[in-house]
């Protein structure tokens, strides 16, 4: 098949430096895919505020993608940008910024974000009566779900649908409930929701027993990844660093050193895309050899990483992979 325009233009003038190594991960995620691999992607950062469900749901939709491990932020601000983006506030010069100027960006109830303000009463409101709800049901019911399953019920709900203000089919999450997509959101606790849930429990109206925990996501994983890890086994595609990585990778010496499960395969294929250098001790910024020694990789698993901005790259991988 003849590629389309944007991977015409990627392999004419990607050839050297980060530009190669975004091309090789490309063709190695392809490649991965294509001799029956599944892939794991990971969401550091503030992708979803970046709005990178206008590439990844697609790649959901077209089961490019088989499970994704994201920080609470990326999981709660794809339903923020999806109910509230016509009240975001760009914020262009926002390295001229004062703290006066930060200051009255609070007032009026904006949350920045690089160059983006997220609207507190239009995204984060919105939804927080509507998620209670939820959480009481649960509490009435005896149930236990974990953080992404709530806003899998409150998107398949319909509620949310009068609050639209972006095209659906550019969520990531909603293109993921579609499918029931497993997802980790290691540290849910560090989020927005997060802190909503834990003022809901001080306050006497829930009580936190109905959210499932970090170690039952970890349990979740280990009982996921050796029923897909078979033949060519499951890729690790990183997007920025932090938990969001580092939680899901650990799945593969667990299983293997302390449930002591030796025949597990370590991941298949990694790519890494970050701007955080390689320092002493800084997790995020290893490189994918130092991963070996952690029995993460193996010596012939494809390695790549790309130094540059996730918000460009990111994309212009997923345009690859889909033949844009």
């Amino acid at each position: 098949m003849e590629r389309q325009p944007v991977s015409q233009f990627i392999e004419r003038h990607f050839r050297h430096f980060n530009a190669a190594a975004l091309m090789d991960s490309a063709k190695a995620y392809e490649t991965h895919l294509a001799e029956g691999g599944k892939m794991l992607i990971s969401l550091a950062g503030a992708m979803s505020t970046a709005e990178i469900g206008i590439s990844l749901a697609e790649m959901i939709r077209k089961d490019k993608v088989h499970i994704i491990s994201c920080t609470a932020a990326n999981l709660e601000e794809d339903v923020f940008n999806l109910v509230a983006h016509n009240h975001y506030k760009r914020i262009p010069n926002y390295r001229d910024l004062s703290p006066q100027d930060e200051w009255d960006l609070l007032q009026n109830q904006f949350n920045r974000v690089t160059d983006t303000c997220i609207p507190e009463e239009e995204a984060i409101r919105r939804i927080e009566k509507h998620l209670l709800k939820l959480w009481q049901d649960a509490e009435i019911a005896g149930k236990r779900y974990f953080p992404h399953e709530f806003l899998y019920q409150l998107l398949n709900s319909g509620v949310l649908e009068p609050y639209y203000q972006t095209d659906p089919e550019d969520s990531w999450l909603l293109a993921a409930s579609k499918k029931n997509l497993p997802i980790v959101v290691p540290g849910w606790e560090d989020s927005t929701l997060g802190n909503v849930f834990a003022a809901h429990c001080i306050s006497g109206e829930i009580s936190p027993s109905i959210l499932k925990s970090g170690i039952e996501y970890m349990m979740e994983l280990a009982s996921w990844y050796p029923n897909n890890a078979q033949g060519k086994g499951v890729g690790f595609f990183q997007i920025g660093g932090g938990i969001a990585g580092d939680f899901p990778i650990c799945v593969v010496p667990m299983l293997s050193q302390d449930l002591n499960q030796k025949n597990t395969p370590v991941w298949s294929y990694f790519c890494q895309i970050s701007e955080s250098s390689t320092s002493y001790g800084g997790y995020s910024g290893a490189p994918p050899n130092e991963k070996i020694t952690w029995g993460k990789l193996g010596i012939n698993t494809p390695r790549f990483i790309i130094e540059s901005d996730a918000t460009i790259v990111a994309p212009l991988i997923f345009a690859w992979i889909l033949e844009c």
